[in-house]
């Protein structure tokens, strides 16, 4: 995904879910880490949002940013162990148990896709607990922080070239 100047794809990390039950705040908590990260934040080819449970209304945002890859992270119940993290093709999310969400991510991705002619990924955790608290899970919170040092260290840093 580098264009022929070989520059790094523009890409939007979008961290979903409901930080106020339990686990469901994952992706949340994927992308409050990432922006933390000084060497994240200096990056023009990385767009970092906290969505919430509406990501449909950082649409904006993202048709703003441009960008070649929108990168869905969030709590999703995969039927797998608490802290799983898989990457769910964009054809699984309609398959996918109902969500927290305002607008299932499915209709989200088409639009996304269509409107700005980017392809899109779910990162999905597998959540421990959605019930209401604030609490995250110890596998929740390990997968998040996986999440971001991957992130952190392979795909969104551009690698000094030998």
């Amino acid at each position: 995904m580098t264009n022929r100047l070989g520059d790094l794809p523009r890409v939007a990390v979008v961290g979903i879910g409901n930080p106020l039950r339990n686990d469901d705040g994952a992706g949340i908590l994927v992308a409050r880490e990432l922006t933390r990260r000084e060497h994240v934040a200096g990056m023009n080819h990385v767009l970092v949002i906290q969505a919430g449970h509406a990501p449909e209304n950082v649409t904006g945002e993202l048709r703003e940013f441009a960008p070649n890859l929108v990168l869905l992270v969030d709590a999703a119940e995969m039927r797998d162990v608490p802290g799983a993290i898989c990457w769910v093709p964009i054809q699984a999310i309609e398959g996918m148990s109902a969500s927290t969400h305002s607008l299932p991510l499915s209709m989200l991705a088409r639009y996304l896709t269509l409107e700005l002619h980017c392809d899109v990924a779910l990162i999905g955790i597998q959540p421990k607990s959605n019930d209401v608290g604030e609490i995250v899970s110890a596998e929740v919170q390990a997968a998040v922080n996986e999440i971001v040092n991957e992130m952190c260290d392979a795909c969104l840093v551009k690698k000094p070239a030998y």
